[in-house]
Order: C-alpha cells, then sequence, then structure tokens
C-alpha cells in the first residue's frame, strides 16, 4: 500500500490505545507503520533494477519487521537518555511500552501490503516465495478515508490542526478529480468523484458534531472493524472473481491445456472488476471479468504462448543479465517475446502480464535486452 494509508493506520492504531503506553508513542507507530519501506534507500544507486531487488524484501519479513519494530523504540529511548542527561531531568519514554506500540504498529504493513497483487516475502531470508492476498487494489480511496476520518476526528483539536487537514484533504481531492478527468484506470469515474465528494460531506458533518469528543478512542476501533469487515467482502468477491475466472479458463483454447495457476487481482475503485491471468502448459492467459456482468465473459483477453526451443535458446542468453534476474525475481506471471533474428538484431521484451505486455513500457514491469545469437559469438548489444 501506499506510505499516507499506512500514516494513517499508524496513526489510528495510536488513538485506539496505544499512546497511552508511553509518552512518543504516536510518533512511533507512524514510523513503525512505514519503517519496512526504508528498502527504497536502496533508490540511491539510481538504478531501478537494484530497487526492484530490494523491493518488498526482507524489510517486510517476518524477520525484517521485528528487527525494525525493535530498533525504533531502542532508538526513541537512547535519543531520550542522551537528552535526559544532557539537560539533568528524567526520563520521558517507557520502552516497555513504545516496543509493544512498535510491534502492533509495524505488524500492520506487512499486513496491509499482503492483501494486494504485489505480494510480500515473509519468509526471507530463508525462503524467497511471494505471497500474494489479491484483496485490494495497491492504492486503495477506501482506507484513505476509513482512517483519515478516524484520524482526523481524534486529532484535530486547534485551527491549525484541521487545516492541516484541511490540505490534505485538498490535495488528495485534487488528485482523484485529476484521475478522473483523464479516465485512466477507473470504470465509473464519476460515480467515484461523487463518492469521494459525499464522503468528505459525511466527515465535515461528524466532526461540527463533535463525533471525536463523545465516542474518543472508539472510534479509531471501529475503523479497523471497518477494515477487517471491508476485506471480508472483498474476500466474498474475490471468491466469485476467481470462479468465474475458472469458467472462463475453460474455455481459453480449442485445444486441451493443463492450467498451472491461476490469479484474480482487484481493479481501481471497482470492487466488481477483476483482472484474471491463467497460466496453462502452453501459454499465459490476461482476461478481465465483471462480477455484475458475468455473461460477458472474458473481455480483453490477450494470450501469450510460451516459447518454443529455438526462442528458448535466444532467451536463455538474456537469463545472465542481472536486470532480468531482478525482474524474473518480482514478476509473477512473467511471458516472453522475441523480436529480430540473428541477421540483424535480436531483442527479448519481458513482461509482468499482472500489469503490462512485452514491448510497452511500464517501469519495472517490462524489460527489453538486446541478446547474443545462440551458438554465433556475435553480440547483438546496441
Amino acid at each position: 500500500m501506499d506510505n499516507l494509508a499506512h500514516s494513517l493506520v499508524g496513526l489510528a492504531a495510536a488513538k485506539a490505545g496505544l499512546e497511552k503506553l508511553s509518552p512518543g508513542a504516536t510518533a512511533v507507530c507512524i514510523l513503525a507503520a512505514n519503517a519496512p519501506d526504508l528498502d527504497f534507500i536502496s533508490a540511491i544507486s539510481g538504478d531501478r533494477w537494484t530497487v526492484l531487488h530490494y523491493h518488498r524484501g526482507v524489510s517486510h519479513s517476518i524477520l525484517g519487521t521485528l528487527l525494525l519494530a525493535l530498533a525504533i523504540p531502542a532508538l526513541f529511548c537512547l535519543i531520550d537518555r542522551f537528552v535526559s542527561r544532557s539537560r539533568d531531568r528524567s526520563r520521558r519514554f517507557r520502552f516497555k511500552g513504545l516496543l509493544v506500540a512498535s510491534l502492533l504498529a509495524s505488524a500492520t504493513h506487512p499486513l496491509l501490503d499482503w492483501t494486494n497483487n504485489y505480494g510480500v516475502r515473509p519468509l526471507l531470508p530463508w525462503s524467497d516465495k511471494w505471497f500474494y492476498g489479491d484483496l485490494v487494489f495497491v492504492v486503495d480511496p477506501v482506507l484513505w478515508l476509513l482512517f483519515g476520518a478516524a484520524a482526523f476526528l481524534l486529532t484535530s483539536k486547534s485551527k491549525t490542526q484541521v487545516s492541516l487537514w484541511g490540505l490534505l484533504a485538498s490535495i488528495l481531492t485534487v488528485l482523484v478529480v485529476y484521475v478522473a478527468a483523464i479516465g485512466r484506470g477507473l470504470d465509473h469515474p464519476l460515480v467515484v468523484l461523487l463518492g469521494w465528494l459525499l464522503a468528505l460531506l459525511a466527515i465535515i458533518g461528524c466532526y461540527r458534531i463533535d463525533l471525536g469528543r463523545r465516542f474518543g478512542r472508539k472510534i479509531a476501533v471501529a475503523a479497523f472493524i471497518g477494515l477487517l469487515t471491508y476485506w471480508g467482502a472483498l474476500g466474498l468477491l474475490h471468491s466469485k472473481a476467481m470462479e468465474l475466472a475458472v469458467e472462463q479458463s475453460l474455455t481459453l483454447s480449442d485445444k486441451p491445456e493443463k492450467i498451472i495457476r491461476r490469479a484474480a487481482m482487484p481493479a481501481l475503485a471497482n470492487p466488481a472488476h477483476w483482472r484474471c491471468v491463467v497460466e496453462t502448459n502452453k501459454a499465459v492467459y490476461r482476461f478481465e471479468v465483471y462480477l455484475t456482468s458475468p455473461d460477458r465473459g472474458a473481455v480483453d483477453l490477450v494470450r501469450y504462448a510460451k516459447p518454443d526451443s529455438a526462442e528458448a535458446a535466444v532467451i536463455a542468453q538474456a537469463l545472465n543479465d542481472r536486470r532480468t534476474q531482478a525482474f524474473l525475481e518480482f514478476a509473477r506471471f512473467p511471458v516472453e517475446k522475441v523480436i529480430g533474428d540473428c541477421a540483424t538484431q535480436t531483442l527479448v521484451q519481458f513482461a509482468d502480464l499482472r500489469y503490462t505486455e512485452p514491448g510497452k513500457s511500464r517501469g519495472n514491469f517490462s524489460l527489453e535486452l538486446p541478446v547474443e545469437c545462440p551458438g554465433t559469438g556475435t553480440s547483438n548489444g546496441r
């Protein structure tokens, strides 16, 4: 998930009661809820394939999350100890309280990341197996509204705080309006925009009647209950989408093909729209299904046949490249396409069919490499 969602969840966790464990617990919760994303430090290298290699790596694992959860309160207490000595005052922070807050807030990060189709590798460094929840789109406005509302109602004690929340809401609203205007990735942009604005008006109404003061931390607890309910509803829809994907996979080819694996992944802001990917022994398919219109069948179907022996020999030349290794380490449904011939130039195009297709530029989700023709010893480098 995005870091705004992680931050709001951390703040809501603090307001649900963790802030009472020790002074500084609120800051610890917010930091701990974001800490696993320290893997983006690898971006300093300036190489996107290094970033992809470490993306959702050991910092998102059980071991990495525990170590970060220990390090954050330890750092807070060390700083507190230094400051208390220099100013000749007693220490403010309680390590045990901060540790409990940090452990609980840190645990929310890999859990939230598991729910989308990027996946996590919780067993690193012992196993690099990916686990995917496939419930929530990687950016979900529902989480912003759910935990943003709870945090806003419980922290807006002054005009400055209200103004800061208003600024954040304005920035997000501009973003929603922009996405709705261009229509990219949205099935019903006007419905999404109207729902967003109505939700904001409802939150403002709750603030005007002082709901935060009347119910206190129960609001934050209700946000987490709402999240579990939301996941449960999406889980039911996901099971329906998988059933539909199974039905459609039986009609994908005239010739019998053995299904190896399949997945149904959510679309942005439309719980009825799911992207399905099916891998068989002969090809990889991608198509869209709509739970509100199951009779439409497989929409926007694309098929990528698995490489034959000649293509496999060319593709094998690209497998030793570290960029290919980083890409395949992350890709869930990789497909390949060989372009050109040894007389001119041979290119191997890779793509993760979850997000794009070979030959289309989508950042870390696609890769194109010039390769050396097998057995010629001649490089076709650019």
